[in-house]
């Protein structure tokens, strides 16, 4: 009997579990499921059996004290975000962003979709008692929701839109987690911090002496993220620095072949799940009531819906016009003005940095919420007719 008989009944499974990774690997498919995630965690979060749900993302499993929330974000979320370190690697060595001057408009742009967000939450909630602690709330955009919803609506869209909307987000949630570690963290632990810099050090050396043991660097990208965890930052920083730290050389290199790999377990199991548990917020009627009220929910609202638009927008026009950004030939600033409105979709981060500067406040959450949903629905109209207006012109 020939051999290959003997694994007989796991080739179909073998054979679904491909084509269900190439099926993720279309980005669309994970955006999608992502969304729907985030459908079932609002709905259930919601609902009469909310109690269950909380119960369930607020469990704390093994020894760390991590809830499983916190391992959603902290765990799950740095091995997408080491995902979408590779891309913009990828991008930066012989993509969209190769040329020095596109690759700094999506990063000028991400600094001034900071800045001016934060200058508008300070004029409106100006004489508020907590307008000091509240400042960098919108400042956030959450990349894996952003990029759901241009995979959903406009995948037909040129790469190079993605590349800035990537490239915008990562810089926009590193400055982030630096305003977080800075204005938001009691203490930080220099020593781990340490640690995790020999760590990524040792990481970008031994993939520059062009080593090619996969095991070796998922030691060290655990050991990294364990140590960045430690230090009070927040661990995400540790799966982005390894994915852009990790070499595009050879064919395939160690990027192309780390993203074959992680990309479908990124979009079909660690998005979702981070989705579920970070999108059941619990909407109550006194929080909706007292949003419209509340001149900080307001300038929260205000300042992630038209701050993010004005200042991604603005500082991507003024960098070109000023010569030391180039806008590529496949955008148009419609592209552009599309995407300004999508950055307005704060949720994980504002939620996060919203909590620490005012803890148990239904008020600020629901605003970013608010505010994340209003952004997604008009990005997605605007990504819709841009869509059609180039399929127009394009016949």
């Amino acid at each position: 009997m020939p051999r290959a008989a003997e694994y007989w009944p796991l080739r179909p499974a073998v054979r679904y579990a491909r084509q269900i990774a190439e099926a993720l690997r279309a980005e669309t498919v994970g955006g999608v499921i992502m969304l729907l995630a985030t459908g079932f965690a609002l709905i259930w979060a919601n609902s009469a059996w909310t109690n269950g749900y909380l119960a369930i993302r607020d469990a704390v499993p093994g020894p760390f004290g991590m809830s499983l929330y916190d391992w959603s974000a902290d765990g799950l979320l740095a091995v997408f975000f080491f995902v979408a370190g590779l891309e913009v690697r990828r991008e930066l060595a012989y993509g969209q962003l190769s040329r020095l001057k596109h690759a700094l408009l999506p990063v000028v742009s991400a600094v001034t979709g900071m800045a001016v967000p934060a200058l508008i939450f300070v004029a409106v909630a100006w004489g508020s008692d907590g307008v000091g602690k509240g400042w960098a709330i919108p400042t956030a955009t959450d990349i894996a929701f952003a990029l759901a919803v241009l995979a959903v609506t406009a995948s037909t869209l040129p790469d190079a839109l993605r590349a800035f909307l990537l490239t915008l987000a990562v810089v926009d949630d590193l400055g982030a987690i630096i305003v977080i570690a800075v204005f938001y963290t009691e203490q930080l632990n220099y020593a781990p911090l340490l640690a995790a810099a020999v760590i990524l050090l040792v990481y970008w050396l031994l993939m520059r002496a062009d080593v090619r043991k996969p095991f070796v660097f998922v030691v060290l990208g655990v050991a990294a993220w364990l140590f960045v965890h430690e230090s009070g930052v927040h661990p995400t920083v540790a799966g982005v620095l390894c994915g852009l730290l990790t070499s595009v050389r050879g064919d395939p290199s160690p990027a192309e072949r780390a993203d074959f790999h992680l990309r479908p377990i990124s979009a079909g199991f660690c998005v979702p799940v981070f989705a579920f548990f970070a999108a059941g917020v619990p909407l109550t009627v006194r929080a909706l009531g007292d949003v419209f009220v509340d001149r900080i929910a307001i300038a929260v609202m205000i300042a992630l819906v038209l701050g993010k638009f004005l200042g991604v927008f603005c500082g991507a026009w003024l960098s070109v016009k000023l010569g030391f950004a180039g806008l590529s030939a496949e955008l148009s600033w419609r592209d552009i003005a599309a995407v300004s409105v999508l950055a307005g979709i704060g949720f994980t981060v504002s939620l996060l940095i919203g909590d620490k500067a005012f803890p148990g406040d239904d008020r600020v959450t629901t605003a970013v919420l608010i505010a994340s949903v209003i952004a997604s629905g008009v990005a997605a109209a605007l990504l819709r007719i841009r869509v059609r207006v180039r399929a127009r012109d394009d016949v």
